[in-house]
């Protein structure tokens, strides 16, 4: 049997057991279809492939997309000023920590980065289980601060380790500025053109649709700024989730959109994405001296910080709401894979260090959402 063909069998009997499996265990779907990654490597049931790469990658950035469109930039301007200064807050707390816990243990300066970022990618999984419990719009609404700031602290350190502190590190930082000049300057061109012309919305997207044209219309968006992200060098995840920003912010009269986005991303998609998240982890690296321990180590930081950041949301909110935000936002998956890569890439880590962030972000995606399931049903 080929790689090919092994792959794609694999693939299909994990996203179809998944689910099962989840209601047997009575555990989220997403954990149970990255435990089964790793098993499925480890076994040789799936191997290194580039499309197998390339689809999971395409399931992140779709995954980023769905995120967007729980934001709607018309909302985002209006967002109260005592949630932006909590969320500044907040997110300058996880700074400080991590920059606190890695001069006092002596890590590398990676992990002042590594600690404290912030990806609303999985809290679209979570409003999916959660539904619109008040929690998950606070958590969104922070998160997309936070992530904001990992994005461009991503493409800056991206930039620093491939080009140095110079003229190229400069251009991209100016790239970067331009670009959300210009998503500001097309949110109002946007806003003055349906104000003249709101027939462009149906033209767009009628509402008596026999071709699915709202569903061609956003993956165009979709791929879009994925292209435009590719062309000017930045983090391409920024431009699936403006994306979906967009989608949500000026085809909002299509109301059924986003619910069938959803199912064709957790569908297919998506699972792939999580399923190669955990074959990017051999079970037999396990054995490696202090892997374990040094992963856990990892992962406590990371969400020890945040419950300790998340808790400046108690006084306005409650405990439980500042816990499951701090919670919510522990599970920076993709962005701490993407980091580690770099790192090790540019041998600013080590092999051993690399496998233990990997190992790190699968657990914390484990252990953080149980605690959620935990809190948001017990406490």
């Amino acid at each position: 049997m080929t790689n090919e063909v092994s792959i794609i069998i694999t693939l299909s009997l994990i996203i179809f057991i998944s689910p099962l499996v989840s209601r047997y265990l009575k555990l989220p779907v997403i954990p149970i279809e990255m435990m089964l990654g790793s098993i499925a490597i480890t076994f040789g049931l799936v191997q290194d492939n580039y499309i197998f790469t390339l689809v999971a990658e395409l399931g992140f950035l779709y995954l980023m997309f769905l995120a967007g469109l729980e934001v709607d930039l018309k909302q985002l301007v209006k967002i109260p000023r005592r949630i932006l200064q909590l969320g500044l807050i907040y997110v300058s707390l996880l700074y400080i920590l991590s920059i606190v816990i890695t001069l006092y243990f002596g890590l590398s300066r990676i992990f002042i980065i590594a600690l404290p970022l912030v990806s609303i990618g999985l809290l679209a999984a979570l409003k999916k289980e959660y539904k619109t419990q008040p929690w998950i719009t606070i958590a969104i609404t922070v998160g997309l601060i936070g992530e904001i700031i990992s994005i461009i602290i991503l493409t800056v350190t991206s930039a620093m380790l491939e080009f140095g502190i110079g003229l190229e590190l400069y251009k991209t930082l100016g790239v970067l500025l331009l670009v959300f000049i210009s998503i500001i300057l097309l949110y109002k061109l946007f806003i003055h053109a349906l104000w003249w012309y709101p027939e462009i919305r149906t033209f767009l997207m009628p509402e008596d649709d026999h071709l699915e044209q709202d569903i061609r219309v956003s993956m165009m968006i979709f791929f879009i700024m994925i292209a435009l992200m590719l062309y000017l060098h930045l983090e391409v995840a920024l431009g699936a989730f403006i994306a979906g920003s967009f989608v949500a912010s000026f085809f909002h009269h299509n109301k059924e959109l986003p619910t069938k986005l959803e199912h064709f991303g957790f569908g297919w998609l998506v699972p792939i994405f999580f399923i190669w998240v955990g074959s990017t982890f051999n079970l037999f690296s396990l054995l490696i001296d202090d892997l374990v321990l040094t992963s856990l180590l990892i992962a406590f930081a990371m969400i020890a910080i945040r419950f300790i950041a998340s808790l400046v949301f108690a006084r306005d909110y409650t405990v439980k709401v500042s816990m499951l935000l701090g919670l919510s936002h522990s599970m920076p998956l993709t962005l701490l894979i993407a980091v580690a890569t770099l790192a090790y890439q540019n041998h600013s880590i080590s092999e051993f260090y690399y496998l233990a962030f990997i190992l790190a972000s699968i657990l914390e995606v484990l252990v953080s959402m149980l605690l959620i399931k935990v809190v948001n049903k017990y406490i």
